[in-house]
């Protein structure tokens, strides 16, 4: 059964390049984002593990934690780290797990048949400190991941936790947000002080409420 937004986040237990981990230990009250590679010394995947590593402070403050997820063992990860870190000049210092019994995959519905019935499409889990599912993107193997939307998805994801607001198409952090159609016009100046404005009756926008 595939995982959907609003469920429980599976927890597992894994050997990684960092260490042996309890997942839900290990992300604590953070925000999380697990994702999958089809396999290690994979062209695309070099530059999306490079990449996140290169945007290791851009999580920090965003107070997520990454964990990346390969099929193969621990020893083929430690020579992939080393081609990554030469290659796509970084340091590669977050866990990737070794599944090699595709426990984590399984429980995260990473195998999908009619592409493969081996290899992981590139899934990207978004987890709540709550550890439920909040966001799911799913790539086919030849597609690499847009690190700068899956930033922005975080954003989201917190902003709209956090306050009663929704983000509009191509929203970035800093620009108005839309008040949600269930919040009453009459309440609104209440709910919202920094002020809005009406496009029509169901589309209101707002500043960022925490900017």
């Amino acid at each position: 059964m595939s995982l959907r937004i609003g469920d429980d986040a599976p927890n597992f237990k894994a050997r990684t390049t960092e260490g042996e981990i309890d997942f839900h230990q290990w992300l604590g009250n953070s925000w999380g984002i697990l994702y999958s590679h089809p396999a290690d010394y994979t062209p695309v995947c070099t530059t999306e593990l490079g990449r996140t590593a290169q945007l290791k402070e851009d999580f920090a403050k965003r107070k997520t934690k990454v964990l990346a997820v390969s099929v193969d063992d621990l020893d083929s990860h430690y020579g992939w780290v080393k081609d990554i870190n030469e290659t796509q000049n970084c340091n590669v210092d977050f866990p990737i797990i070794a599944d090699n019994d595709k426990n984590v995959a399984t429980l995260y519905n990473m195998i999908h048949p009619n592409a493969s019935t081996s290899a992981t499409v590139r899934s990207v889990y978004f987890i709540s400190p709550d550890k439920k599912v909040q966001a799911i993107i799913t790539y086919p193997a030849s597609t690499g991941r847009n690190f700068s939307e899956i930033l922005r998805v975080v954003d989201s994801l917190k902003l709209t936790a956090e306050h009663n607001v929704a983000t509009p198409v191509d929203w970035e952090d800093g620009q108005d947000v839309i008040i949600p159609p269930g919040v009453r016009q009459e309440d609104v100046e209440a709910k919202y002080p920094k002020g809005h404005r009406v496009i029509k009756p169901y589309l209101r926008y707002t500043p960022q409420p925490n900017k």
